[in-house]
């Protein structure tokens, strides 16, 4: 999968290594700033399953 992302962009190799990076990075912010606390608010974490 990586292998066919790499034929696919265009350019010698530092720039489809930038193009990488900056894709991956976009993918991170974009988990961490909207996919990540929306999960959380789906989860209902408050509640516990063992007792005292």
């Amino acid at each position: 999968m990586y292998g066919a992302f790499w034929r696919i962009l265009p350019g010698p190799a530092w720039v489809r290594f930038l193009a990488l990076v900056v894709v991956l990075t976009i993918v991170l912010v974009s988990c961490v700033t909207w996919i990540f606390p929306w999960i959380d608010g789906i989860q209902n974490t408050g509640e516990g399953t063992v007792g005292r």
